[in-house]
């Protein structure tokens, strides 16, 4: 198939044929970074522009390699310097940056919808790297690549999503990304962080961590979103972890083998344990070295037509 889209904004919207085309196209991006020369000309005099209003570490770290390893030139912005400090809009601002003959912005924001905002506004491609509580694509895609990789196949597993799924954009991505590919999903947490009526997207619910586990084929644990979280959604941390952490206790209750995600940064000791982290079925490593292939992918899709 020939891709269409100028931007990457969610999951939502993707057909399975454009998941998996963009999977496929990473199969091949992925042994680049087994070179010794870790560079192709693919995007050579393309601009991209990481536009990131929040903190991050993997994902900016993993766009900024990506689109170095396709020769384009990156540019990462600094909000505390910049005139969103003194009052300028995000519009203006990536107007302002566009103006200068950009390609490509990567946006992360607090608020969601922002990449739609900026989409809108801009001749420039636009991928969206975490929005608000919406949706968190390229981590869901990096997810169903390292799954594809291991299983050889996505449809037919079953998947127990456990943790903050009320505040988790990478929660909405992969419950879109593995439903739309045939896995099921099970979301798991205390009730105060499951959203109301998520069942209507083709998930079922449960709030035991032993029967979300049982006969699964991926544990997927989300970060504890304490930055995000306004209201006292549960007791205290300690019950948290004793109810919805993931230890070696909880890691035998499951009836067959599985393997264990985690999208990043662990709390450790809170949502998961150093031992479980560090166990033999872990993918989150593979999942970090999966981040880079798939988003040169993504943008070598979005970005080689850009004029």
């Amino acid at each position: 198939m020939n891709w269409k889209r100028k931007d990457l904004l969610g999951l939502q919207d993707l057909s399975c044929e454009e998941i998996e085309y963009i999977l496929d196209t990473a199969v091949s991006f992925k042994e680049v970074s087994t070179r010794p020369v870790k560079k192709v000309p693919a995007l050579r005099g393309k601009t991209i522009v990481n536009l990131f209003f929040e903190p991050s570490t993997r994902t900016k770290t993993s766009f900024e390699l990506a689109g170095k390893r396709l020769s384009a030139d990156v540019l990462n912005f600094e909000v505390g310097t910049s005139s969103v400090s003194k009052g300028e809009t995000i519009v203006d601002t990536a107007r302002n940056i566009e103006a200068m003959k950009v390609d490509c912005f990567i946006v992360r924001h607090s608020a969601s919808g922002a990449p739609y905002l900026i989409s809108n506004s801009v001749r420039a491609a636009v991928i969206n790297a975490g929005d608000g509580c919406h949706e968190h694509p390229t981590q869901a895609l990096l997810d169903l690549f390292t799954v594809r990789e291991v299983f050889g196949k996505i449809s037919g597993l079953k998947i127990a999503i456990i943790g903050d799924v009320f505040h988790s954009r990478v929660a909405r991505s992969n419950i879109w990304g593995f439903t739309k590919l045939g896995a099921k999903v099970i979301v798991c947490g205390p009730p105060t962080l499951i959203p109301a009526g998520i069942e209507k997207i083709g998930v079922s619910v449960c709030y035991s961590v032993a029967e979300a586990i049982e006969k699964v084929d991926i544990v997927y644990l989300l970060r504890l979103q304490k930055e995000r979280q306004q209201e006292n959604f549960f007791p205290s941390q300690s019950e948290y972890r004793n109810f919805f952490g993931f230890d070696m206790k909880k890691f035998n209750l499951a009836k067959n083998k599985f393997f264990l995600m985690h999208p990043g940064p662990m709390n450790r000791g809170l949502e998961i344990s150093t031992g479980t982290a560090e166990k033999e079925n872990s993918l989150i490593l593979q999942q970090v070295t999966n981040g880079i292939a798939v988003r040169m992918a993504v943008l070598y899709l979005t970005v080689r037509n850009i004029q």
